[in-house]
This record gives structure tokens, sequence and C-alpha cells, in this order.
């Protein structure tokens, strides 16, 4: 019996033992992961106009029929920053609250204009539904070939002359503040800045896409 008692605590302290490495080894690859992730910033996919690049500039009409142009000097010195959009994406849908909130708080610096392509019936509907009549909304396919966008939603911030400063896809209202802090750091995306900074691996960059179709994330 004696026996028996022992041998059953050893196989616990063995099994204690080797749980304990199991933990150690998880914890490891737990700060391993931590530190090639990095701060969450928009994922470039792009293969458009290249950052410090002007951008096309491109005459548009909005819903509303005014027109505006995008890609060239901003009278009010402003940067503009495009959000591709689309009324069957659900992301989009989610993240349109953050991005009128940006577009209020940022006004002074900032012009928010929002893109798609497609029925402008349905267009406007989707605009409505959302409350997005404070904004410019525009129609455009070219715009979007200009910046090969491939994924929704995603967004193009452009400097106060047109020129490209960021871009990425932004599922979240970190990703689009990304924007922001990648043109402060004079960075294309934080991606490309943790890159520089040797914590993310070149095999980790996110792929691009070439095809220039509006597809949600």
């Amino acid at each position: 019996m004696t026996s028996t008692v022992a041998v059953a605590l050893i196989a616990q302290w063995v099994l204690l033992l080797g749980l304990a490495v199991v933990v150690l080894a998880l914890v490891r690859q737990v700060g391993v992961l931590h530190q090639r992730i990095g701060p969450a910033g928009a994922l470039m996919i792009s293969k458009g106009v290249k950052i410090g690049e002007q951008s096309p500039t491109l005459k548009l009409q909005t819903l509303d029929g005014a027109e505006i142009t995008v890609g060239a000097l901003d009278p009010a010195g402003r940067s503009t920053l495009v959000m591709f959009v689309a009324p069957d994406c659900p992301v989009c849908a989610s993240l349109l609250p953050a991005l009128k909130s940006i577009g209020k708080q940022e006004a002074s610096w900032l012009r928010l204009v929002f893109a798609s392509d497609g029925d402008p019936v349905r267009q406007a509907t989707f605009r409505r539904e959302k409350g997005l009549e404070d904004f410019p909304y525009v129609l455009s396919a070219p715009l979007g070939m200009s910046f090969q966008i491939g994924k929704l939603p995603y967004g193009v911030l452009l400097d106060a002359n047109g020129v490209l400063v960021s871009l990425g896809l932004c599922n979240s209202r970190e990703h689009v503040e990304s924007l922001f802090e990648a043109k402060r750091l004079g960075v294309a995306s934080l991606q490309d800045y943790l890159h520089r900074e040797g914590r993310l691996p070149i095999a980790e960059q996110p792929a691009t896409r070439a095809t220039p179709q509006f597809n949600e994330a």
C-alpha cells in the first residue's frame, strides 16, 4: 500500500512538473507573439499610388450634386481622408459612428470624404440611413482604381497638397487613427514603422492585392 501511494505521489509530481514546463513555454510564446504583433494599425494592401506620390487630381460630383476635387491643393489647408465603404459591408456599417465622430472632431485640419461605387439610389439610401449627410459622398470607380482598392473599409489619407501620406484597411477606430499616426511619423503605415524598427519580420508583412474591386474585409 505504501509503495502504491509513493508511486502515485511521484506520478503527480511528474505531471505537475510537465504542466509547469508547458505553461512556461506558452508564456514565452505569448511574449514573442506580443512583440511581433505590436500596436494594431491599418494594413496596407494597395499597389496603386505610392506613399509620397501626388494623387491623381479628380473632379468628382457628390450625391448632393456638389463638385469636389480630390488630389489637389486644398484651399483650407486641410488633409483629406477618403474612406471607401459600401452598403453591403457590415464592417463599414459598424465603423461609421467612429468615422463621423472623427470627421467632426478633426474638422479643423481634416476633410472626410466617403467614396463608393454602384447604384446611386442604393448608395443615397445607405448614406441617409447612416446619417452621413454632413460629409461629401462620391461614387467613382476611377478613384478606387487610383489606389487599387481591394478590401473594405479602406482609408486613404492625403495631405493638403494632395500627396498620399498613408493608407490602409481600417476595421476599427484604432486603425483609422493609425493613419494619422503614420502621417505624424512620416511612414507608410504602422506596420512599415514596426518593420523599420525590426519588430515586424518581412515574412509577416501583409500581402498586397492589386485587383481594383470593392469587397468587404
